[in-house]
């Protein structure tokens, strides 16, 4: 089956998966202004490399020292050429192919506020929430429901700060737009312009409010970290930005539920590629140094990304192009070490018909939904009902997955490894509130040792479902303490703070 995405969440399923090798991507005119990665052999930024870079035909959007990044625009065709002409660049490579659209050190919390603070599942649309008490969420409100001291970085679309089963866990002074590479702390600019992003937000924090649903953790902040733009892209320079602002503002966990585009796999034997996964993984090492535990989607491709050998997604900004890769590649952010790689699974708890996985990049399994193989009568659409602007509710919200609160508060149903992700940051969320001085790997030992173990499911039903990029089978190898469907297993929220 050939699957439309947007992001990590599933679409639509239909038509056949195309074969043999697709049309020569676009190439951009002579003049056209660029954005592009310049990552330095030391990890510092040279004190005159607006000037370097002024002089090799471009501008500086963004610095960043700590890490020895710098982002620049230009429209010479000569710049990447004239700036690693300076010996002191190790790479440089062009973010897009395409124009601008953009589809473990331990730190203490600032907390001052009380670490158990319960919440109830009681809100007008919980009883729609199929997914909360699959992971045992009302059980774990009745003893947390997280606290304000853990702040939440949700890297995606931006989100709706005005939505009301939001607005009153939103932290205004550390969300941020990043689509430009740029932080931009005004409003307007982490506002979400697609929908996404909102969804994913309530997932983790919607408030126990009676309106509307409960999030995993609906007593913590949460920051929108807007790294992708309406068309829901989320190019290098935005990813980079958002992990560099998470690492410098106390984000204790990122949720990021995308890959980095233009590229799906980053193949190391290509020096754009090499510069481009080098860039993103310098700045997520960053944040996981500050103390950020980052929990990313495994992808809606059904791919085994243990054993990749073909990408016909990327570059996902133009034209595809078939190619073969291997190990060598990588998706970003979900297989940079130290990530807590999500697959999905729907209401009969396997693995969705579309998730991908991995021996290695996958950690635990969360609810994402299954529209095909796990409705039920609790899930009568196998999806999974969230926030969603209420400017966007009639544009990007099918009709059939409208969801009005009694109050206006308007929420959508939505599938895919977007939507198990968030569920498992909450719960790295309710584990940070009661555990504030836990590092990184701590509250990651505890997510993983708390889920529940799944053994590997009959997978003749993933027969119709090979994966989209090479149309290999699905299949799903290790045991019940660990396997590459559902990696460690199911995130339990009770027991990860019982």
């Amino acid at each position: 089956m050939r699957r439309r995405l947007t992001r990590f969440g599933v679409i639509v399923a239909i038509g056949a998966l195309a074969g043999g090798v697709t049309a020569a991507p676009a190439t951009l005119a002579a003049g056209t202004n660029q954005t592009y990665l310049i990552v330095y052999q030391a990890k510092a930024v040279p004190s005159d490399a607006a000037k370097r870079i002024s002089a090799a035909g471009g501008t500086l959007v963004a610095s960043y020292g700590a890490i020895g990044v710098a982002i620049a625009r230009s429209s010479s065709d000569a710049f990447k050429a004239n700036v690693k002409a300076d010996s002191r660049v190790a790479a440089a490579a062009a973010t897009a192919g395409s124009a601008v659209q953009l589809n473990d050190d331990q730190q203490a919390s600032d907390s001052t506020a009380a670490p158990d603070v319960p919440a109830t599942d009681s809100d007008n649309l919980s009883g729609l929430q199929w997914d909360m008490v699959q992971i045992h969420t009302p059980e774990a409100h009745a003893i947390t429901g997280g606290n304000s001291g853990v702040l939440v970085g949700d890297i995606d679309t931006g989100l709706d700060y005005t939505h009301p089963d939001l607005a009153a866990n939103v932290d205004f002074a550390n969300s941020v737009g990043c689509v430009s590479g740029a932080p931009d702390n005004s409003p307007l600019a982490w506002f979400d312009d697609n929908g996404h992003g909102t969804h994913t937000a309530g997932t983790i924090a919607a408030a126990s409010n009676q309106i509307g649903i409960v999030g995993v953790a609906p007593k913590v902040r949460i920051a929108g970290i807007k790294a992708g733009n309406a068309a829901g892209f989320f190019f290098p320079e935005a990813v980079i930005c958002a992990f560099m602002w998470a690492g410098d503002h106390h984000v204790k966990v990122t949720n990021n539920s995308y890959f980095a585009d233009p590229w799906l796999f980053n193949c190391k034997n290509d020096a754009e590629q090499r510069a481009i996964f080098s860039a993103e993984q310098r700045a997520i090492k960053y944040a996981q140094s500050k103390g950020v535990v980052v929990v990313a989607a495994e992808g809606n491709q059904a791919d085994d990304l243990a054993h990749p050998t073909q990408d016909a997604t990327s570059p996902d900004d133009t034209t595809p192009v078939l190619r073969d890769i291997t190990n060598a590649c990588a998706v970003v952010p979900v297989e940079v070490p130290g990530v807590i790689g999500v697959t999905a699974d729907g209401n009969r708890s396997i693995k969705s018909f579309y998730s991908s996985y991995g021996m290695g990049s996958v950690q635990v399994i969360a609810p994402g939904g299954d529209s095909i193989l796990q409705v039920t009568a609790a899930a009568p659409n196998g999806r999974v009902l969230s926030t969603w602007p209420a400017s966007l509710l009639n544009v990007t919200c099918l009709p059939a997955r409208r969801v009005v609160d009694p109050s206006g508060a308007t929420y959508c149903y939505q599938q895919g490894t977007s939507m198990a992700s968030p569920h498992s940051a909450g719960v790295a969320a309710l584990i940070a509130s009661q555990h504030p001085n836990w590092s990184t790997g701590a509250i990651t030992a505890k997510l993983t040792g708390t889920a529940d173990p799944m053994a590997c499911p009959d997978t003749a039903q993933y027969a119709f479902f090979p994966a989209l990029d090479n149309g290999a089978p699905q299949v799903c190898t290790g045991g019940t303490g660990y396997n590459s469907f559902n990696g460690h297993g199911q995130v339990n929220a009770l027991s990860a703070v019982h």
